[in-house]
């Protein structure tokens, strides 16, 4: 037992050692490297369009903003809570559509206006009047005009009036 604790067996325990972290570093390194590349360079790199050289212009998106239409839908008033404290939702929103599908979700709209209505009316107040719920109540209404309307056809719901009084 006396020669397990020797000063040479301490050395050669600690060399053993330093072999494993030493290779962990660099492994460690190399895949911090490789990540880096992947992500700035190569196949996990953001597809957006290289800017002009000037570097003044924002570089463009992978979508055309161009290549989009809009259908206005009526202004949907709704009352909220008893009757006693009339309170109203006042809402207005456009869809942003492929010009390609413009037709159909034009001729969708009541649907579009009846899904609306139903979830509308049964959002309590509170959440309402939150400023931070309106992304909220946002994705969930255009989630569900994406079930009326057929997958691909409306890009976007943008509110433009959203009035609680």
């Amino acid at each position: 037992m006396a020669d397990d604790e020797s000063p040479e067996n301490a050395t050669r325990q600690k060399k053993g050692l330093l072999v494993p972290l030493v290779l962990g570093l660099a492994l460690a390194c190399a895949g911090g490297a490789g990540g880096y590349w992947a992500v700035t360079t190569g196949p996990l790199a953001s597809q957006v369009a290289p800017s002009p050289s000037d570097g003044d212009d924002p570089p463009e998106l992978a979508s055309d903003p161009v290549l989009a239409s809009f259908v206005p839908l009526e202004t949907v008033v709704i009352s909220l809570g008893p009757e006693e404290t009339a309170r109203h939702l006042i809402f207005t929103a456009e869809l942003e559509v492929d010009p390609d599908h413009e037709a159909e979700v034009t001729r969708l709209s009541p649907r579009v206006l009846d899904v609306l209505n139903s979830y509308l009316r049964v959002i309590s107040i509170a959440e309402l009047s939150d400023p931070a719920s309106l992304g909220r109540l946002r994705a969930q209404m255009l989630r569900r005009i994406q079930v009326v309307t057929g997958a691909g056809r409306v890009r976007d719901l943008l509110v433009t009036q959203f009035v609680v009084n």
